[in-house]
């Protein structure tokens, strides 16, 4: 039998996700047997020049080189694992049409299809994770309204 490829694509033949190769995941715990030391002058002197406040942020270069910061497009970190979303594994941070999601959150609404496309996921999961989002707030707004 053979090996199947890390480098999936989807079926979809239509659609935003066409021909893109899937979002990889890196456990924590193949994160844990990483060395990180190399990089940690570097770190020291990212965070220095790190923005604080949205205006900053706004007004800083793009792409935007932070990707440690949580409204970058280009990896998502689960709180609750530790585990890294690598969401373009094929492209570089520089090769993004867009990096940030306040940028994209700021220019107004957008079709399902544009955002699957921005995010490298099908429309049909952006229409359940914007579902679940929907039930959430109203949730929280039927908790405030209960005395």
């Amino acid at each position: 039998m053979s090996k199947k490829s890390s480098n999936r694509t989807t079926s979809n033949k239509r659609g935003a996700r066409k021909g893109l190769t899937r979002g990889t995941t890196i456990s924590s715990r193949k994160l844990s047997k990483t060395d990180f030391t190399e990089g940690e002058d570097l770190e020291i002197e990212i965070d220095a020049e790190r923005p604080e406040t949205r205006d900053d942020c706004r007004l800083s270069e793009r792409p935007c080189p932070y990707v440690s910061c949580k409204y970058h497009l280009y990896l998502d970190v689960n709180p609750r694992t530790g585990s890294i979303k690598l969401n373009f594994p094929d492209l570089e941070v520089w090769e993004l049409p867009e990096t940030c999601a306040l940028d994209v959150a700021e220019r107004g609404g957008m079709t399902l299809e544009e955002v699957g496309e921005l995010l490298n996921l099908t429309r049909e999961r952006i229409r359940q994770v914007e579902s679940k989002g929907i039930d959430k707030l109203r949730d929280e707004q039927d908790e405030e309204i209960v005395p």
